[in-house]
């Protein structure tokens, strides 16, 4: 169902993002093409090169690395070119607030800006008390109004220890999700 789906996962920089790399192998078993652009933050916890090793494909981090002088247009505007659909997993509070608001300081927030008309699924993850601040509320609801859609956050044992609502959805969770859009993109295609 995935077969050459243009995928962009953004990994934005919180615990769950080794559960992305898992997202990103499960990807590109489907048969999607699996581009994966991370955060500073989230290159803290998991290395770009585990998604390279899974996707097959080169990993994006910053707006101005050498490599990216090869595009005949700015990065963003040529990850969004080659995009059919937008993943980012974990979304924290921080890149919730940074698309609800449309901040734009790094190449993931920039890229998600250029984005804004693609199919976006957000699979947040972050403590309990940060889900339930009401700016992270708003921000959601936000997003929710911009065409995006969210799985989870789900209950369950949290990294700082205690048991509440923020996990981030099972990567199997969000593949089927995934699908779902897919399937909702290829029907498009066929009218």
């Amino acid at each position: 169902m995935l077969e050459n789906l243009n995928i962009l996962l953004g990994v934005s920089g919180g615990v769950a993002a080794y559960k992305a790399v898992e997202l990103a192998s499960r990807l590109t078993a489907g048969g999607a093409k699996v581009t994966t652009v991370m955060t500073e933050n989230a290159c803290r916890l998991v290395g770009p090169k585990s998604f390279e090793a899974v996707t097959g494909s080169a990993v994006f981090t910053n707006l101005w690395e050498p490599h990216n002088s090869k595009f005949d247009k700015p990065v963003h505007i040529n990850l969004f070119d080659r995009t059919d659909v937008v993943v980012v997993a974990p979304a924290t509070a921080n890149i919730i607030g940074k698309i609800a608001n449309g901040i734009c300081d790094d190449l993931l927030s920039t890229t998600l800006c250029a984005c804004w008309a693609k199919p976006k699924l957000l699979a947040p993850a972050m403590n309990n008390n940060m889900w339930e601040n009401p700016a992270v509320q708003r921000n959601v609801e936000i997003l929710k109004q911009m065409g995006y859609e969210l799985i989870g956050p789900v209950k369950g044992r949290l990294a700082c220890g205690t048991e509440g609502i923020g996990r981030m959805a099972e990567p199997q969770d969000i593949l089927q999700a995934i699908e779902k859009i897919a399937s909702r993109i290829r029907k498009k295609r066929h009218r």
